[in-house]
């Protein structure tokens, strides 16, 4: 029962950093209807970012400085990859060009911090703690309630603040909100610059858990996918749950099966819910107006 319970709090660790980048696809679709296929590089170039600053601030000083270039990089994507796109009514223009944003950010990663994978210091000891026979290393901890606070931080930014109100607004009918005055197309550069600060901020939370390299992003932000669509793509609650259910399938299927085999209940669940609810699981159906 003890080996069970590990994986599930191992599970519970790797599902919430899917979670928090799939929480970034729900903030770009609620919006504008469109996602950043960068969002792995921006949680790459965020832990790599981090990694240059801590030397000199710190770990917990890095933390501002990495979301504020997060923000910034969103903000970059979304001018240069979403909104041409999105003006000229292109319906994969915006695929293809923050697909192409990811595959030059990674090459530019690649020439500035090499190919290799890079160890990140964790800002907390590295001896693990037992809760009842589970060993869980204090930074798994802090994976789960840095991802649950950065969430939270975000809903009580869209409920509490103006520009958040504005950006629900957007999200619950964009053409109603444009007549209310709302700048909409700042509303959705905003949802791309809070989406790739949380992809930062998750990247510089896995980082001293994993190791940090150029193509530490892909293989997350791929997953998270999965995560968005098995939990809903407009449910902050579903890319939670679905976050969980994938990393717990993940531990239990690579410990009791095979490792080669782990990546395999999550890709069947993704295609059971394709097939019976397209929406995901707490999605809800949109009824077309004719």
């Amino acid at each position: 029962m003890h080996i069970f319970l590990q994986l599930v709090a191992s599970g519970v660790a790797v599902g919430m950093i899917y979670a928090a980048i799939a929480f970034g696809y729900q903030l770009t679709f609620a919006t504008s209807k469109t996602l950043n296929f960068g969002q792995g590089e921006a949680l790459m170039l965020g832990a790599l970012f981090g990694l240059t600053l801590v030397p000199f601030t710190g770990y917990w000083l890095m933390l501002p400085l990495v979301l504020v270039f997060g923000f910034a990089l969103g903000a970059l994507v979304e001018r240069l990859g979403v909104r041409p796109a999105v003006k000229i009514k292109s319906e994969y223009g915006w695929i293809m060009a923050t697909i192409a944003l990811g595959i030059i950010f990674k090459n530019v990663a690649e020439n500035i911090w090499g190919r290799d994978d890079l160890k990140f210091p964790s800002p907390l000891p590295e001896a693990a703690l037992t809760f009842g026979g589970v060993r869980v290393l204090p930074m798994e901890l802090l994976v789960v309630a840095g991802a649950l606070l950065m969430m939270l931080a975000v809903e009580l930014f869209n409920r509490r603040s103006i520009w958040g109100k504005a950006v629900v607004a957007t999200s619950n009918d964009i053409d109603a909100a444009g007549l209310m005055g709302i700048n909409t197309r700042k509303v959705i550069t905003l949802s791309y610059a809070i989406s790739a600060m949380t992809a930062a901020f998750a990247g510089v939370l896995v980082a001293p858990v994993t190791l940090t390299g150029a193509t530490m992003g892909s293989v997350l932000a791929l997953k998270a996918f999965a995560v968005a669509i098995i939990g809903g793509l407009e449910s902050g609650l579903g890319v939670i749950v679905g976050g969980l259910i994938l990393g717990v399938a993940e531990t239990l299927t690579g410990f009791y099966i095979s490792t080669g085999y782990k990546d395999v209940p999550g890709l069947i669940l993704l295609l059971l819910v394709l097939a019976v609810r397209p929406v995901g699981l707490f999605g809800k159906a949109v009824i077309k107006k004719v």
